[in-house]
């Protein structure tokens, strides 16, 4: 017994008694209806997978029209429902005049039984796959809801600020290529967000790629994807960022740490629109909304030979820079008011608050690590405090803008090491790679200590 749910709908009581009895002992449910009025009024009819439909239920009329009717009162009432229509008038014409009303084919009476439960039974496959593929789609749109949804925001009203926010307004609506450039913890992926936001694209996917994070080797892998025993771990199939970009938003974070090498196969893929999964030579077209964002001077990066010239044409068609903290005038206050009351309620101090004093000290801070280290110092002068007011002494900032003091020399192992990693970036404009090479270390080894550094 198949896990179908029929209704038949005829004037005629012979063809109901023979239709159920033919029909009862191959699926789960089969009920009939003798009067087409009752359609209106018939509960759950959505319920049911397939309606056999009469054409004619008047005496002496033979047109179709009657059936017609009734089919666009059913899809109304129904609109997924699946509709064969019956008749002992067949005409090629009324045939295609039910179909393109929304039947799914066509019966002659007198029916063959086997060509009738064939017809019936290959209705509820179809009828089964349509739910299928619906149920399919509500899941996508779940997980596209899920994978955009971010709990930050953007804060602060400084006129740095609204300037990249209202040139963001002014791109948004556009597919061009945007570049978004800032120190570390400035917020550069809350802008690429809030592009993808504004978009047309809103409703598709914001992809997030850490650039500095993919090691070399699975490059391609990750960005273009692979195929079955492409490499030794490749088990299955596999999309590419790219691919699951696809008519939403790709994030490429950290752009400026590709090597030479990458950085050209990176420029195939942008240039083309198109991405050949690894052990693949068939090309896929990709359209995907491409927002960059680094740190690194790109400029002097070209200048030195180490960032490709017209790679950085057509990732910057449009370049956005993020204003450090520092520069935000009072947006310090309004942030450490928004971390404030984030995390008394995330560690239950509901009563807290910042005084004066601490206040202008939180001003007077330069903030290297940005918008990052006002987060990283407000949880952790929550989750220290012992009474109901926050002052100077609850928040440890660093004496010299968060290095290690070069005079009073760094007095451990992590404070030697996070000074000498400093000082190659600086020497080096940022560059991973050419800091990694002076320091003896690997790009990827540099790139995890960093990571370990901010937290």
């Amino acid at each position: 017994m198949q896990d179908g749910k029929i209704l038949v709908i005829d004037d005629n009581k012979s063809v109901l008694s023979a239709l159920e009895i033919l029909l009862q002992f191959e699926f789960k449910k089969v009920e009939t209806i003798s009067n087409p009025n009752q359609i209106s009024s018939f509960p759950n009819l959505g319920d049911f997978d397939i309606v056999l439909l009469d054409m004619n239920f008047s005496a002496g009329v033979n047109t179709g029209n009657e059936g017609l009717f009734w089919l666009r009162e059913i899809k109304k009432k129904a609109p997924q429902i699946s509709v064969i229509m019956m008749t002992a008038y067949g005409a090629v014409d009324l045939a295609v005049r039910a179909l393109k009303e929304g039947a799914i084919d066509f019966i002659l009476k007198p029916w063959n039984n086997e060509k009738l439960m064939a017809t019936i039974k290959s209705a509820i496959l179809l009828r089964k796959s349509q739910k299928e593929i619906q149920q399919l789609k509500q899941k996508q749109s779940n997980l596209k809801q899920v994978i955009n949804e971010d709990t930050n925001y953007i804060i602060g009203n400084s006129k740095a600020l609204t300037a990249v926010l209202n040139l963001v307004q002014k791109v948004a609506k556009t597919d061009v290529n945007v570049l978004i450039t800032g120190e570390n913890g400035t917020g550069k992926e809350l802008i690429a967000r809030e592009l993808h936001r504004l978009s047309s694209r809103k409703d598709e996917v914001f992809i997030g790629v850490d650039m500095g994070s993919i090691a070399e080797t699975l490059f391609e892998s990750e960005l273009f994807g692979h195929t079955k025993g492409a490499f030794t771990d490749a088990k299955e199939d596999r999309a590419g960022k790219f691919e699951a970009a696809h008519s939403g938003s790709l994030f490429l974070d950290e752009i400026g740490n590709l090597s030479l090498q990458t950085q050209a196969k990176l420029l195939s893929a942008i240039q083309n629109r198109t991405i050949v999964r690894v052990g693949s030579n068939k090309s896929i077209p990709v359209d995907i909304r491409l927002i960059c964002a680094t740190n690194c001077n790109l400029n002097q990066m070209v200048a030195d030979g180490i960032f490709r010239e017209d790679l950085l044409y057509r990732i910057n068609t449009i370049h956005i820079e993020v204003p450090p903290l520092r520069e935000r005038e009072n947006d310090i206050l309004i942030l450490a008011d928004f971390y404030l009351k984030k995390f008394t309620s995330k560690y239950g101090k509901p009563t807290l608050r910042i005084n004066s004093a601490a206040q202008e000290k939180l001003l007077s801070y330069s903030w290297p690590g940005n918008v990052r280290e006002l987060q990283h110092t407000m949880e952790r002068a929550v989750i220290l405090s012992e009474g109901t007011v926050l002052k100077p002494t609850d928040f440890l900032l660093s004496a010299n803008s968060g290095e290690v003091s070069v005079e009073s020399g760094p007095e451990t192992l992590d404070d030697m090491e996070k000074l000498m990693i400093s000082r190659a970036l600086d020497k080096h404009s940022g560059n991973y790679s050419a800091a990694a090479n002076q320091l003896g270390i690997s790009r990827q080894t540099l790139y995890n200590k960093i990571k370990k550094f901010d937290k």
